[in-house]
């Protein structure tokens, strides 16, 4: 998967599969970020039951695949995380969108299986992948309005990953360049967290949301997003929105080993670590290709590099 090497994955994962059924195991044996559900139920004219058991930006990613399962599927249920059920529902392919809980899915179904699990399930091929964006349809609701129109680049930041990951979170301090360049206006979009990151140490606007809704309605009305690797990263990937992404190495296999871009988001432009722990060289090439972006953005040629 981290070569894009999609056919030999799915070879690889029908393997492991086959030897999974001739043992026996039961599903749904053991904790749920670890089980494999799946068995290889046939999909076609099923209830299909599809579970979120991995993370927030997992299930934003995935989601995409919920269109070519109900080509295939009579009826697809999403039993996603609560935060995501509202924009969920709304993609195309989905029937509805449950809130997961621990214990049994309030829902009929014939066959059930994990979001993460979708793309082998259906043999989707690299080519596919980026098909169909934007996927995250935001609903019509009251945004924190962005002062628009005012000649500036909008960019909203996203600078922690949680402490679960702490390699991929860039300290505060070191996005100060980006402060400096001119005709850019930046805002927060990281969620309060540990005090110490709870105040930049140079000027930003205040655009989080308490609802990820809201955060895609916000997000929606600005010229870039500037993240980490985190759930930001993926739902502005999704809405098509502009979206560079700073990623730690060794990057989380997703990112695959293509040079600056990703085959997930045709909008996304990845900037990765060159040494693990070292963020200067890239907040520096941040910080030279956001002072292009500005200038042409003066110059009325945006569209170019969006």
């Amino acid at each position: 998967m981290r070569a894009g090497d999609f056919a030999r994955a799915w070879e690889i994962n029908a393997r492991d599969l086959r030897d999974l059924v001739a043992q026996g195991r039961p599903k749904h044996e053991g904790p749920r970020h670890l089980q494999r559900i799946w068995r290889g139920e046939p999909l076609a004219g099923s209830r299909v039951l599809v579970r979120c058991y991995h993370g927030l930006g997992d299930t934003l990613q995935f989601v995409r695949f919920a269109r070519p399962l109900r080509a295939r599927a009579r009826e697809v249920t999403v039993w996603t995380q609560p935060d995501l059920v509202e924009l969920v529902s709304r993609c195309a392919g989905v029937d509805r969108a449950l809130p997961l809980h621990d214990g049994t899915p309030d829902a009929a179904f014939d066959t059930d299986i994990e979001i993460m699990e979708l793309p082998f399930a259906l043999g989707i091929q690299k080519s596919a992948i980026s098909e169909h964006i934007p996927y995250i349809d935001v609903p019509t609701g009251p945004a924190r309005p962005v002062v628009l129109g005012d000649g500036l680049i909008h960019v909203g930041l996203v600078w922690s990953a949680g402490s679960w990951d702490s390699r991929r979170s860039v300290p505060l301090a070191a996005l100060a360049p980006l402060v400096q360049i001119a005709g850019v206006r930046l805002h927060r979009l990281q969620p309060y967290g540990p005090r110490e990151q709870t105040c930049p140490p140079y000027e930003v606007s205040d655009l989080i949301s308490p609802r990820i809704s809201g955060a895609a309605a916000n997000i929606r009305q600005l010229d870039l997003v500037i993240t980490v690797d985190t759930m930001m990263a993926h739902l502005a990937g999704a809405m098509g929105i502009s979206v560079w992404t700073l990623l730690c190495t060794p990057a989380d296999w997703r990112w695959t080993e293509m040079d600056g871009r990703s085959i997930w988001y045709p909008t996304m432009r990845l900037f990765r670590q060159s040494e693990p722990g070292v963020w200067a060289p890239v907040i520096s090439a941040v910080a030279r290709e956001l002072g292009m972006f500005a200038s042409e953005h003066r110059n009325g040629q945006r569209a170019a590099r969006l």
